[in-house]
């Protein structure tokens, strides 16, 4: 029985995934962050003459994709879960939220909490107090 903990924002998303004798911790990050490191003022080469993109303005059509497909690869790496706890400093675990109980996963969500900006430990620390609290109500 898998119990899986999230840290997740539009940037990246930290899984620790707790068994009953180890956990696994993985990092998904959305295309966008693996393939344009964009500074603030990047540039890219199209053709011969340079383009610069800030970084606020990636077409609204290319970050809805970019993320749908994100979203698809979080829930790829939690759907095996029996609990899911989700925490996050934005909107994107509102989303991902939604998109789990879209996808008949929502019943496997045992917290839900708005945290800012965690270190690895931290996350997992937290997940680890988490499944022990779910082990103590049982």
């Amino acid at each position: 029985m898998v119990k899986v903990g999230l840290w997740i924002d539009y940037r990246k998303t930290i899984i620790v995934s707790v068994m009953e004798k180890w956990e696994e911790i993985k990092k998904v990050v959305p295309i966008s962050e693996r393939c344009y490191q964009y500074s603030i003022d990047s540039t890219l080469k199209s053709g011969d003459s340079p383009l610069h993109v800030p970084v606020n303005h990636i077409p609204q059509r290319i970050f809805e994709k970019q993320i749908n497909i994100y979203y698809d690869e979080v829930i790829a790496n939690i759907c095996d879960a029996s609990s899911i706890f989700i925490f996050g400093s934005n909107t994107a675990k509102d989303e991902l939220k939604y998109r789990l109980e879209m996808n008949r996963l929502g019943d496997r969500i045992v917290g839900f909490e708005t945290v800012d900006q965690m270190t690895e430990r931290q996350i997992s620390a937290k997940i680890s107090q988490q499944v022990e609290l779910q082990i103590s109500d049982r």
